[in-house]
Order: C-alpha cells, then sequence, then structure tokens
C-alpha cells in the first residue's frame, strides 16, 4: 500500500532521482523550457519551485544552497542574474505544464515544462510594451501635408513684407 507516499519514485533509485531532477532542472533555467514525460515534469516542478524561490533574494547562502541542489556554477549564475529579476514579484507558480500529446515509441504521456515569464506569447507584460505604434495614417497622407505647411510658411513673410510696404 501507498498510504501517506506523496512522491513519484519514477521507476528510479534515489540517487538517480536526485541527479536526473538536479540535471533537468539545470536544463530548464538554460533554456528556459524543455520537453519530458508529464510525470517527470510534475515532479521537476516539486524539485525547482523551491529554488526558484529562493533565488528571488541574492544571498550567498542562498547561492549555496542552491548550489547544493543543481550542482552548476553556470546553472546557478543564470537562475539568479536572469531569471530571478525576471520572477520577482511573482508569489508563485513560476512553471506552467503543457501537455504536447505521446511518444511514438513507448505512447508515453509528454508535456512541455517551462518557466512563465519567459514565454512572451502569455506573457501580459509583452503585450504593453508591444502596443506603442502611434499613428496608423498612411504615408502618402504625410508627403502631401508637409509641402502645404511649407507653402503656408513661404506665403506668410511675403505678406508681411506687402503690408510693410503700404505703410510706408
Amino acid at each position: 500500500m501507498r498510504h501517506g507516499k506523496k512522491i513519484n519514485h519514477l521507476g528510479r533509485t534515489a540517487p538517480h532521482r536526485k541527479a536526473m531532477l538536479s540535471n533537468m532542472a539545470c536544463s530548464l533555467i538554460e533554456h528556459k523550457r524543455i520537453n519530458t514525460t508529464v510525470a517527470k515534469a510534475k515532479a521537476l516542478r516539486t524539485y525547482v519551485e523551491p529554488l526558484l524561490t529562493k533565488a528571488k533574494e541574492d544571498t550567498t547562502h542562498n547561492r549555496r544552497t542552491v548550489f547544493s541542489y543543481l550542482k552548476s556554477k553556470e546553472a546557478v549564475t543564470e537562475l539568479f542574474r536572469t531569471v530571478a529579476p525576471k520572477i520577482a514579484e511573482r508569489n508563485g507558480g513560476y512553471t506552467r505544464i503543457i501537455k504536447t500529446g505521446f511518444r511514438l515509441g513507448d505512447s508515453a504521456d509528454t508535456a512541455m515544462i517551462e518557466l512563465v515569464d519567459f514565454n512572451e506569447l502569455y506573457n501580459p507584460k509583452a503585450d504593453e510594451k508591444k502596443t506603442t505604434r502611434r499613428s496608423r495614417k498612411p504615408a502618402t497622407k504625410k508627403e502631401e501635408t508637409a509641402p502645404v505647411a511649407e507653402a503656408k510658411v513661404e506665403e506668410t513673410p511675403a505678406a508681411d513684407s506687402k503690408e510693410e510696404k503700404t505703410e510706408e
């Protein structure tokens, strides 16, 4: 019976499972999204989200704690330099799991796990930055209006000089 046992062992021994999750977490941090099975993605989510929470505060203790899980200097620096500032205001839910179908070889249920703030399609803040367009007028109208304005500017000095001559 498996009463009260919440961890998915993924059919591996404890050191194998620990190494696999560490490698997957490093790949997720470096590439921002990876494809894997649904079971591994769910196990990875519980593994990596506490690390992302620790990365919000850049202290030596937090860096060493995260390094003890990841075992990769490159992943730790990437996490603290680029990922942590983007997730600083988020209170949790740093990853998203999207099911992608079944694998051909063994019909395993596959999924894509990604960091939420690094997806431009679903990020609402990216839409705000893209809507900086000011005008939808065609370029031909701008060309027509520009010479008219210059012609008016040329006419006004000539009119002023005529008025001055008539006053004298």
